[in-house]
Parts: C-alpha cells; structure tokens; sequence
C-alpha cells in the first residue's frame, strides 16, 4: 500500500493538535518559570499544567471547553503523545551521557546496594499491601497474588525521566548522589519493567517458564546490543562526523534506532535510550571530547519537548476520584507504604554501603520520585484488569504526590552533603572541560 494512498490528517484534527500543543507548551512554560522562582524545578508546573487543562481542574470546571479543545478521541490525543515521546527518549538518552560509567563502576557495590534496597523493601511492602487491600478493589476476576504483585511492583519502580529531570533543574547530576541514584534508579526499573511484563502474562493466561527466560533474553540481547553495536558506531560517528549538526543528527539517529530495538525486544523503548546515552558517554570520555555537540537538542529538550511531554502526561491525571471518603484513608495508606518503602530501602543500601545518613536520604527522596513511569504502570493495569478505577487513582496518586515531594526534599538533604573533588571535576567534564586527572587527586 503506497503513502499516497494513506489519507492524511484532516483539517479540523491538525487545528486541535496545534491549539493543544500550544496551550500546553504556553501553560507548561508559565508555571515552569513559576516553579523555578519558587525554588522548585520546572517539572513541577509543567507537571501542573497538564493537571490544570486535563480532567481535573478543566473537565470539571468548563466541561464544554474541555471537550472541545481536548476530545475524547484516541487518535487525537497519540498525535500528542507522539511528540511527549521523542521528549522522554531525548530526555532519558542526554540522562545517560550525564552518568559516569568509572563512578558506576568504582561505586558498583554501593550501586548494587542502594538499588536492590530501594527495590526488594518496597517491593515487599507492596505485596503485603495488596493482600491486605480489600478484594473489591483488584479487578474483576483477578488473582489476589497476581493484584498484590502489582502492588508491589507499582511500588518499587522509579520514574528515571522525572529524576533525571529533578537532577538537571537542579544541578545535581555531576554530583556522587546524582550518579548513584541514575544507576540505581536504572536497575530497579529495569527490574520494574521486567516483573510487569511477566505480571501481564500472569494476567493473561497464568505465568510460564518461556516468559521468564524470553525476558532474561531480551535483557541480554539488549545489553549486546549495547557494547557491540551502539558503542562502536558512536565512537565512528564522534570521530568522523564533521561538523555539529552532523553529529547532531548521527547521534539522534543512533538513539531512536536504539530505542527502536529496545521496544522491539519487549522491552520499553527508553531502557534503548539510556543505554544509548551512556554508550555515547563511554566513547567521549575515552577520546576526551566533550558532548557540546549535543547542546542544541539539549535546549530544544528543555525549552519545548520535555515540558510538552510532562504537561501531556498530566492530562490523563484525574484528581477528583480523590473526593470519595471511602477511597481517600486507603490511598493515603497506599502512599505511605510507597514513600516509606523507598526511603527505607535507599537509606538501609546506604548505610550498609557506610555513606552518611544525609547521603542515604537524598537518595531515598531522588529514587521516591515515580512519576510518570508510575501513570504507565497503572494505565496497564487497568488495561489487563488487574486494577479497577479506584485503585488505578490510587497508583496515580503516588506518581503525583512523591514528584512533587523530591524537589524540596532533595534541596533540603543535599544542603548538608559535602561537594567533593571529583564532584567538581565531573561538572566541568559534562559542560565540555576536560580537567587534567592530577586536579581531581588534589
């Protein structure tokens, strides 16, 4: 079938792209300033906005307005999140090329630690919830072990694009926490993502040998991948590609492609992505060249696309199911068991790791922050029927509120971490100044 004989978007559904995308852009942008003046990151407001344009605030207050300007039309709102998502890609890939690989490396223990902590503690307290939770809110039908293992699993995951977001607004990412939580973040999703994938089988027609080891596969291609294939044609296209919108455009290439084959193999398309920023990364530092390269899309990223994605992610936030007494004391258990249950387990791979106890609660209230990660995770399960609209809100709740509780937090515990050497070296390597090895040993 030829593209000519695909009938393109109508008139009236390309208007209602542009009134939305703009908007969200101008709303987003707005209170993105707001937040930043208000010692907050911008990912708050833009966050907001979406809240502010979506069922809660306009659906409520003007319904009239809300269906016009945002219908209940599928294929009109994934022309939105066609956008959003070439901004979480771009996000979570300029994220990789932020993580010190020799850091990782060198800390890989206290990695290890600190993510199987903020992992298995909240993971279990989830579980335990969820047998808890009364039957009527899994969906209809559903196992109670297969309910309670999503629980757990909505729990213990991390939102890598908020955090790595949180870290950038906040000039965090150079700093020893920031490189800790980004790999540990990294693996406890990874780990999220694959237990969701095994939970939708369990969902579907009861868990199987084959879906466990076709997942494991998919992981180890994905890894392959990785430092066989991405990594070499990043470093061809660092050393041969003249010129900066050259290399501007290999290297978006390379991540798309990358993101491509992540999604192809099951897995979802940003695990693609990072992995892509940390290759382009490993193959910078070892020719000593920094990524100023990347700074144009760096800009468009923060100035357009990343608060495009946030604000469209916020629209399918509905905070008005919250109103029914009956819901509200379980969801706000539901969230104390998630942020204690990450704090918890972030803190004790800490200080099992002998870092100090302000060190263990950055990094408890960096990796709390599940976002929109979180949205999806319950979009899906609602989709597969192992959550009913009372308990997706209440999944929803915990994305929304533990985003908004990082920002002050993470200002709050990092005030009282020392900025070390390395830290200050590692600062000058990601904006492109390669600081001779003997100023770090000073």
């Amino acid at each position: 079938m030829s593209a000519a004989a695909v009938a393109p978007l109508s008139s009236h559904a390309v208007l209602l792209f542009l009134l939305q995308a703009g908007a969200l852009l101008a709303l987003a942008s707005a209170l993105g300033t707001l937040a930043v003046r208000w010692r907050m990151p911008a990912l708050v407001g833009e966050l907001t906005a979406g809240v502010l344009l979506g069922p809660s605030v306009l659906g409520s207050l003007a319904p009239a307005l809300s269906d016009r300007l945002f219908p209940r039309d599928a294929d009109q709102l994934h022309l939105l999140d066609a956008v959003g998502l070439l901004g979480v890609l771009f996000l979570v890939a300029l994220a990789g090329t932020q993580v010190d690989l020799g850091l990782v490396r060198r800390q890989s223990g206290t990695a290890l630690r600190v993510s199987l902590g903020g992992l298995v503690v909240p993971l279990a307290g989830g579980v335990g919830l969820g047998l808890l939770l009364p039957a009527g809110l899994a969906g209809p039908g559903t196992d109670p072990v297969v309910f309670a293992l999503f629980m757990g699993v909505a729990m213990c995951v991390s939102a890598i694009p908020v955090i790595a977001k949180t870290l950038t607004d906040m000039n965090l990412m150079h700093r020893r926490v920031g490189q800790l939580t980004m790999a540990s973040a990294v693996f406890d999703d990874i780990c999220g993502w694959v237990m969701l994938s095994l939970l939708s089988a369990m969902a579907a027609s009861g868990l199987h040998t084959g879906d466990v080891v076709r997942s494991v596969l998919s992981l180890v291609a994905a890894g392959t991948a990785a430092v066989w294939v991405v990594r070499p044609v990043a470093r061809r296209v660092l050393r041969r590609a003249r010129g900066s919108g050259a290399v501007l455009t290999s290297l978006v290439v390379l991540i798309l492609f990358s993101a491509a084959g992540s999604q192809a193999l099951g897995l979802e398309a940003i695990v693609g992505a990072f992995a892509c920023g940390l290759a382009i990364r490993s193959v910078a530092s070892e020719g000593g060249q920094g990524l100023s390269a990347l700074d144009p899309l760096r800009r468009m990223l923060t100035g357009v696309l990343a608060p495009l994605f946030f604000a469209t992610a916020g629209l399918r936030i509905d905070l008005t199911a919250l109103a029914d007494a009956r819901l509200a004391p379980l969801a706000l258990l539901v969230l104390a068991v998630a942020v204690l249950g990450k704090f918890a387990g972030a803190f004790l791979g800490a200080v099992a790791s002998r870092m100090t106890r302000w060190e263990g609660l950055a990094l408890g209230a960096a990796l709390n922050a599940r976002g929109v990660i979180e949205v999806v995770i319950a979009t899906a399960g609602l989709r597969m029927g192992v959550l009913t609209s009372a308990s997706y809100t209440m999944v929803v709740l915990v994305a929304v509120v533990t985003s908004l509780m990082a920002p002050p937090l993470l200002r709050w515990t990092m005030a009282r971490v020392e900025t070390t050497a390395e830290d200050e070296h590692r600062l000058a390597v990601d904006r492109g100044i390669w600081a001779p090895a003997r100023a770090v040993e000073k």
